[in-house]
């Protein structure tokens, strides 16, 4: 029985840790080697309790992020400290670790479908569909999927629920937060979008450093924190507020707005 044990989505752990250790291996020169990965902080991740955290970051491609902290966070375990040398630290990962896309996203491809299968929590967006702007009810299914992951493990989220830069924070994160209370952890990443095609798959460019910083945990009042308090911490934590707008040039969000015309799925 002990081989099909399986996690709070049905998910066989044996299989899904193959996925993490194949999936780790094939993308680790993309992180340390085609292009570099400098990181800050992830000290804190050893730290940190077993279940119940949230980390919340900043976005700019579909995959290339998410992968990027599974490595980041299996390696601090392993107690490499702001550094992923040595692939060892992926034979043994983290398998209650979770990340929050959307459905049609994760449903687009066979690459998309291994990538969920190794630890998407899916959730149907309530702005965006299939590339045109929608308005519906938030699934109450969704949010009970969250609160799986975080009673079983850890849930990274994205909570602007696109790559485009300086775009709001999504309320949904902040009710959750409020209502779940989990230890909330930012990250803040940069150099993706310049290394990466949209979806995070394709090199674009070699040669180019990338970036995360994992920042201390993040404090609230979940009793007294309004959602509108909650999301104005977000906008800081994760550098995504309009008071850092400056550092992009009118360029560059010019034509990171280009292409998100042009693309179909986000999340």
């Amino acid at each position: 029985m002990g081989l099909l044990k399986r996690n709070p989505f049905g998910h066989i752990i044996l299989i899904k840790k193959w996925l993490i250790r194949i999936l780790g291996i094939l993308s680790h020169r993309r992180y340390r080697g085609f292009n570099e990965l400098q990181i800050e902080g992830s000290d804190i991740i050893k730290e940190l309790p077993a279940t119940n955290v949230l980390f919340v970051s900043n976005h700019q491609t579909y995959f290339a992020d998410v992968v990027s902290m599974f490595h980041v966070f299996n390696a601090s375990l392993s107690g490499r400290v702001d550094s992923i040398k040595n692939i060892g630290y992926i034979w043994n990962p983290k398998v209650n670790m979770y990340y929050v896309a959307a459905r049609e996203t994760m449903k687009a491809g066979l690459f998309a479908r291994i990538l969920a299968y190794a630890g998407s929590v899916s959730v149907e967006r309530t702005w965006r569909s299939k590339g045109t702007d929608v308005n519906r009810q938030v699934k109450m299914s969704d949010i009970t999927n969250i609160s799986k992951a975080l009673d079983d493990g850890w849930v990274i989220t994205f909570p602007q629920g696109t790559t485009t830069p300086f775009k709001p924070i999504r309320k949904g994160t902040a009710h959750i937060i409020r209502h779940y209370k989990p230890i909330v952890v930012p990250i803040v990443i940069d150099g993706f979008r310049r290394s990466f095609d949209k979806k995070g798959v394709r090199i674009k460019k070699r040669g180019i450093l990338q970036s995360m910083v994992i920042k201390p945990p993040m404090e609230f009042d979940y009793e007294n924190d309004t959602v509108e308090e909650i999301i104005y911490k977000l906008e800081h934590a994760i550098e995504q507020h309009s008071s850092f707008l400056k550092v992009i040039s009118k360029e560059e969000l010019a034509a990171e707005e280009e292409l998100n015309k042009q693309r179909q799925w986000e999340f």
